[in-house]
């Protein structure tokens, strides 16, 4: 019996891990046409460079880029490893959400959540802009979610989505332009999802890990003091980190702070 329940056990996690890779094939998908403004529908999925219509094999996440050895089959050209990344983080933290939520509304919510994270952090990343056409309907998801999460949920939606967009707000205003406005609506989803406590320490986690980048990279000459470095990808980790650690990592706080 025993037997039974671990192979039952592993089956669920290599199967959420195999939904995660597939799930990452198709966020692959959203980063690179979403700001291109090209539908992520059709055409279907081709090479960028020779435009050959790739086959299912072609396709199947991370293990199609070993056997082509990080090359398109029909020019040779290179594939970024942007794709098999994307495909892994998202297996992995499907993995990490199963592992906390398993089988609930929570996993569905949190995994559309993390969903929604890696695609924005990556566009803003990779090409400096927050796209409105996921995050707004990512901010109604939000909304919906809390609807059904009991009494009181609603409004720490509204609580989280209001305290990060009144704080990029007053930053966008008082930096003069020193951060964008896609900041604060990719904030208001990110509250949306997280209420107000978790919102509060998704900025701190944000802003400190910014920080401690910003400073390796000037210190090792990536980056001058003017050049603008993307907050999208930070939020997108600290978000990540508070719905699934964080009132782990409140309590703990709150501990040190009792004893101290």
């Amino acid at each position: 019996m025993g037997y039974l329940l671990k192979f039952l056990m592993w089956a669920q996690y290599i199967s959420i891990f195999v939904f995660g890779l597939v799930i990452g094939s198709f966020l692959n998908v959203v980063v690179y046409r979403v700001p291109r403004n090209q539908s992520i529908i059709k055409p279907p999925s081709h090479c960028p460079v020779c435009n050959a219509k790739l086959k299912w094999y072609d396709m199947v996440p991370v293990l199609s880029y070993i056997l082509l050895k990080g090359r398109c089959r029909y020019c040779g050209a290179k594939i970024s490893l942007k794709y098999p990344f994307v495909e892994l983080l998202t297996g992995i933290t499907f993995l990490l959400i199963f592992q906390k939520f398993n089988w609930s509304i929570q996993f569905l919510k949190w995994i559309i959540f993390t969903g929604l994270l890696i695609s924005v952090g990556l566009i803003d990343l990779l090409n400096g802009v927050v796209p409105d056409v996921i995050v707004v309907p990512g901010l109604v998801i939000g909304l919906i979610f809390s609807i059904f999460g009991g009494s009181g949920s609603i409004l720490q939606s509204i609580y989280g989505l209001g305290i990060i967009g009144g704080f990029f707000l007053i930053v966008i205003i008082l930096s003069r332009g020193g951060m964008g406005w896609g900041d604060l609506t990719f904030g208001m989803m990110i509250g949306s999802f997280l209420g107000l406590e978790l919102s509060l320490l998704t900025l701190l986690i944000a802003f400190v890990s910014g920080a401690i980048v910003g400073l390796i990279a000037l210190a090792v000459k990536k980056k001058s003091r003017k050049d603008p470095i993307p907050f999208g990808p930070f939020l997108s980790f600290a978000a990540f980190v508070a719905s699934i650690y964080g009132y782990e990592i409140l309590k703990m706080y709150f501990k040190i702070m009792h004893f101290s």
